[in-house]
């Protein structure tokens, strides 16, 4: 039976882990841990004895990178092997003024389906525990360095998996460690009412982006079957209610289809569904993957003319508009690409 791993505990419950040792030797380890050590070797500052012990009891990591993709546009694919045989992975992509921002997952696979996403036609294995969503963010900064942000937009909806989560972003925030401010954390969900409620009630005050797509609720529901338990009506009122809670500026996603959600009307009920909020529409080019439509009809990307048709409208109605450029897709690291048959292999 495998070791089991230090990086899922927060400093307070590894203090208490490591007990009858001082606490300095816990903030020490967690220091260690935040710097990217891989086994305890690596801490120095600790005893060849105490080292020695703590190897026959712990893990410091539980996961390991199996492969490492980097596109022309210097974004960066990590395939993650999880001690299970299963893998997931996690990006990070690098803006125009050279700052990174990692891309962390948060199950394996996603139990979603939304019909436009590879990921969710993979189908569903398991949530991440706290220490291998932790650990991804280690693993993007040994391969590209300092990391600036973080969105939690990688495999798998993350508010259905809350309770890992929120540990591995209390870890992430210590200031005893990474010290990652709370503000350069976004979460993106594809709107679990349920658990965007938790969020503003319990916290941590991160940032919050929505995966909308569409606010026309008979097509949401063919492009994303979370609509039929969490309707378009009940999500709005839980982004009112979270933004009751925090005053922090909204981001609605919309991944854009040709011909299927790029219509004027499109951007109407768009700007409508907005209507009351502080929100940033977000627009986002459909990213191919071969064999994914509905109707019997494949999805296409929408050309150039639908997208600036459909910023110009929505700008029109006064909101704010930005375009995300295409990142990633060389290697498959771009929005709705990750994952694949290997996620579920079992080695």
């Amino acid at each position: 039976m495998a070791l089991p791993s230090i990086t899922g505990y927060t400093l307070g419950e590894l203090t208490e882990l490591l007990k009858p040792l001082p606490a300095f030797r816990a903030r020490q380890i967690f220091k260690w841990i935040s710097r990217g050590a891989r086994n305890f070797d690596q801490m120095t500052d600790l005893s060849q004895e105490l080292r020695k012990t703590l190897s026959e009891r712990f893990l410091v990591m539980e996961t390991s990178v199996a492969d490492t993709l980097t596109d022309s546009d210097g974004t960066i694919k990590l395939q993650i092997a999880l001690q299970d045989g299963t893998k997931i992975e996690a990006v990070v992509l690098v803006d125009g003024e050279g700052r990174k921002t990692a891309c962390i997952s948060t199950q394996v696979g996603c139990p979603m389906a939304c019909a436009f996403c590879k990921t969710g036609s993979l189908g569903f294995l398991r949530n991440l525990n706290a220490a291998e969503i932790a650990e991804q963010l280690y693993h993007c900064q040994a391969a590209a360095g300092d990391i600036a942000n973080i969105v939690v937009m990688g495999m798998g909806e993350p508010l259905l998996n809350l309770s890992n989560l929120r540990t591995a972003m209390n870890i992430w925030s210590d200031p005893a460690g990474l010290g990652m401010s709370r503000r350069r954390i976004t979460i993106s969900t594809s709107g679990i009412v349920s658990g965007i409620k938790d969020l503003a009630d319990n916290g941590p005050e991160v940032r919050l982006a929505v995966s909308l797509t569409t606010a026309n609720e008979a097509m949401r529901e063919k492009l994303m079957p979370v609509s039929k338990t969490n309707p378009l009506p009940e999500l709005k009122e839980a982004l009112r209610y979270f933004q009751s809670k925090h005053d922090k500026r909204i981001t609605l996603e919309a991944v854009l289809l040709k011909d299927v959600n790029t219509k004027k009307e499109d951007a109407i009920a768009l700007a409508q569904f907005a209507k009351g909020l502080d929100v940033i529409i977000n627009l986002i080019p459909w990213n191919p993957v071969d064999g994914m439509g509905i109707d019997g009809t494949d999805f296409k990307e929408p050309t150039d003319r639908e997208i600036d048709a459909m910023v110009a409208e929505l700008e029109r109605r006064g909101l704010t508009v930005t375009r995300r450029y295409r990142k990633g897709r060389g290697v498959s690291g771009a929005c709705g690409q990750l994952g694949s048959v290997e996620t579920f292999k079992k080695e």
